[in-house]
This record gives structure tokens, sequence and C-alpha cells, in this order.
């Protein structure tokens, strides 16, 4: 019986660096750590966490770090000594992460410098990451130098667009075999280079760095506090990047400010958080830019569906077909499969679907069910089998017993040559249920009145969908990933 299927792998961090002690695993500004260099880092970052906090097998501990070495030796090291490693956003209030850190049992939270004020006002232990040039000595003596698969990794936090986000449970068979399905759709070179300015506390940038040490590849990870435009363009044109994700915000963001070309070593730039406009994926063709637009979340350790650039010529809305071992349904509100191209609920099957919700049995038996994931994400199948993701079924808007996808609209309205950015969402109505309403943002130097808005609208929709009520903004209230926070829009319309 193999390592794999008997459940148990070596220690993923010691192997490789067995393998290619030499090769490159992280590049941060000037510096380059071998996965020799990091194996030893994470062995004494391993030993003083073990001392200073006796961190053991099973504990879980919380990470409120950004995105740098400190954080990827941080989560080595508490892999290496068998810990559940809990993430936390470092844009969030003390509150709110002290909800979290006692949500998913933290008894340690390690921090930096830099978050060790609001860390220590979560009221839990708190260990502050003592830097590179301080870590000094041997490995935990009692370090896990193997991986039990069906051990739990991590436990992740949802983005939480409504209500308390929920802590969902992933495994390390979860990642793993997550990255070999990334792996399968996406291709892997020996000499790949993934840029990571995803937050790493967020599953997308987590699986970056999981990934790159599973496959033996490299790692650039600009430790940048926000999302800077300029530095990220730079470093896609002067490093030789293979592989990037982003939001597709993000990369509009890019490609406006992009005043040189990017290396050409860049094969694909992998897009995940929120649907890619079409107007985008058209830019990027004519650019030749190789886009591969995904849908994933944190219950399934990041990717389930993505489309190849081939892909988009034809159907440039897609997000293409499930991942390896990766099975996908569209279901209607009978449970029966939807036919192709009706809407109904994306329900998700596979080795990467997560355990189940921590501290919260009734979400895990509301989403878990017969070995299907109900994702509350709304999406159609094609007749060749591929995806389409519509929306959140939360934000659907239900007027006069329509279904309206805010996707819909907001597509319509962002046709229009003055808009940059909309987001369609349903306020309460006394007659219809809920009203159509919609914040747009203007492109630059670009004026338009509402009444031009609605004309506009009646020309592109039915009338149930048309808004009745519009917001010019000037920037949207976007999260650490570069989503557009859909709760903060709604609060302008209650004021």
């Amino acid at each position: 019986m193999t390592d794999i299927e008997s459940g148990a792998n070596s220690d993923w961090l010691s192997a490789r660096a067995r393998a290619t002690p030499q090769k490159a695993f992280l590049h941060v500004e000037a510096e380059t750590y071998s996965f020799a260099d990091i194996d030893r880092l994470a062995g004494s970052t391993a030993a003083f966490i073990r001392t200073r906090a006796n961190v053991g097998p099973g504990d879980h501990v919380a990470l409120l770090m950004r995105n740098g070495p400190a954080s990827v030796l941080s989560l080595l090291a508490l892999m290496r000594l068998g810990a559940v490693v809990v993430p936390l956003n470092t844009r969030l209030t003390a509150e709110e992460l002290k909800w979290q850190v006692k949500n998913s049992g933290c008894r340690l939270v390690i921090c930096e410098r830099d978050s060790e004020a609001i860390a220590r006002a979560v009221s839990a232990p708190t260990l502050v990451f003592p830097g590179l040039a301080n870590l000094t000595g041997a490995d935990a003596p009692d370090a896990q130098k193997n991986i039990d698969l069906k051990r739990d990794f991590a436990i992740i936090h949802s983005s939480g667009t409504s209500g308390r986000p929920k802590a969902a449970i992933l495994t390390y068979n979860n990642i793993f075999q997550s990255a070999l399905g990334s792996a399968f759709r996406l291709g892997l070179l020996p000499d790949d280079r993934w840029l990571c300015v995803l937050p790493t506390y967020h599953v997308g940038g987590l699986s970056i760095i999981l990934r790159s040490l599973i496959y033996g590849t490299a790692v650039e990870l600009p430790p940048m506090k926000r999302f800077d435009v300029d530095a990220v363009n730079r470093l896609l044109s002067e490093r030789p990047i293979s592989l990037v994700s982003l939001v597709p915000t993000m990369l509009s963001r890019l490609l406006d400010a992009k005043a040189r070309p990017w290396n050409p070593r860049l094969r694909l730039v992998l897009l995940g958080g929120e649907a890619t406009p079409v107007e985008l994926a058209a830019r990027c063709r004519e650019a030749g830019i190789p886009i591969a637009p995904s849908y994933g979340l944190s219950e399934a350790a990041s990717q389930v569906a993505t489309a190849s650039p081939d892909l988009l010529r034809t159907k440039p809305e897609s997000v293409g077909k499930p991942l390896l071992f990766t099975e996908l349904r569209v279901i209607n509100e009978r449970g029966a499969d939807a036919a192709p191209g009706e809407p109904g609920e994306i329900i998700v099957k596979g080795p990467q679907v997560m355990r189940g919700y921590y501290n919260d049995s009734a979400a895990t038996e509301r989403s878990l069910r017969d070995g299907w994931l109900h994702t509350g994400d709304i999406g159609a199948l094609d007749e060749d089998g591929d995806l389409v993701v519509l929306q959140r079924r939360e934000d659907l808007i239900l007027s006069g017993g329509e279904n309206i996808y805010p996707a819909e609209v907001e597509k319509a309205l962002r046709a229009h040559p003055a808009v940059e950015e909309v987001i369609a969402l349903g306020l309460e109505d006394a007659k219809w249920g809920q009203r159509v309403a919609a914040a747009i943002q203007l492109r630059d130097g670009r004026g338009v009145s509402q009444d031009a808005i609605f004309a506009f609208a009646r020309g592109a929709l039915a009338s149930y969908k048309i808004p009745r009520e519009i917001r010019f903004i000037s920037a949207f209230p976007r999260a650490s990933s570069g989503k557009i926070q859909r709760r903060e829009v709604r609060k302008l319309f209650n004021d």
C-alpha cells in the first residue's frame, strides 16, 4: 500500500528540502530563500513556538500576519507541530477578530510587531514572531515528520457577506487533492513562479503557498499591506512570473495602469472571487493575455471549475468544467438536475470539499447532504457541461414573484460607455417584495444623469429588471481580496 493510499504522507517541506534543497521557493523583494533555507527556518520557528507556547498536535492557533516570510514560516511551523491553522484577516476589527478566535477555539494568536496591539485586544494569549534574524536553534524536538492526510489542516472563515462568517474545516487531503486538480487543469512547469498578491489569510493566497510547496515550484511574495498597482505591474514586467492569481477588478486596474509589456514567461492569469466581465475577457484576448476564469470557494479549498483561455473565445462568460476528481451539478428547487441553460443551485462533490463547519453542526447539515456541498451559488450548465456562475443565492432579487439575477442587471448597465462598475441589489418593497436598485461608479471624466441611465436600461432589460433607484458613488468599498463588499454598498441605500 502506498503512502497516499494509507492516508500518510511525508512532511511536504522536509521532503521537498531533501529532493531539491537548493531550488528557490520564496522570492521576497531582493531576497531568495531555497527549500533548504525555508526548511531550516521553519524548524527554528517551530522550536520557538513550541518552547514559548507549548503548542502541540491538534491545538488551534490563529495567525494574524500580512504576506511575507514571517507568515509563511509560521504557517509551515504550525504544520510541523501538528497544530490546526486559523488564518485571520488583518483588516478586521478587534471585535470581529475576537469572535473568530473564540468561535474557532484558538488557544494562541501569533502576530507580528505591527499587528501586536490588535492581537492583544482579542483577549487571547499572544505570541509575537521574533524576526528572521532572531530565529536560532534546531527543529522542535517533537516535530511531526509525516502528515496524515485525514488530519485537520486549517479552519478558514468565509467572507461573511451577511451575518457571521462560517468556519470551514479543511483537511490535508483537501489541500493535496485541490493541488492535484489545479495542476492537472493549469499545467505545471518546473520553473514556474507564482506571483502571490492575494492575502495568505484568504484561501486563494494560502493555496498558492501550499500548491507551490507540493509542486516544488517558486512563489513571488511581495510583502504589501494593500494591493499596489504600480508595484505589481513592475513585478510582472521585471520578474520571470509565469502564473498570477487575481480578482478581475485587480486585473482591470493593472491593465489601466500598465506602462510596459509584461514578461513573456507569463503563461496564465487565474481569475476568481467574482465573475469576469465579458468586456475584460475581450480586452485580454485582444492584448494576448491568457486568462483562466475560475469558480471556487473556501469550503472546497479554492478552485472547483476553471476555464481555459481557448474556451473563452467561444464562451466568454464560462468558468469551464470542474477540476480532476470533482463532480459538479446544478439542481432546481425540487433537487433534480436542471436542464441545460436553466439556472439552479451549484452543488459540488469531491475530495477537496471541507469536512464541515467548526462549531456549527446545523450549518454543516444544511450544506453537506448526501456527500454534496450545497454552495448557495446560482449557475447554469450548458450542453457541453461548462458552467456559468450567475449569483450568490443570498444576492438573488425576488420582485413580484420573478427571480432577478443582479449579474444580469450589472452586465446590462456596464455596457453604458460612461459606466465603470455597477452593483445591483434588492431593496425591501411593500408592493413587490423587493425592488431593484443600482450603485454606479462612473469612468473618470465621464458624466451622465440618472434619467439617461434609466433610458439606457429600458433598452437592455425587461421592465421588471430595471433599477428603480440609482446612486452614483466615487468608489466601491472592497475587501482585502479585491471583491466589492455588497453589504457595505447596501448601506448607501439605507442612509
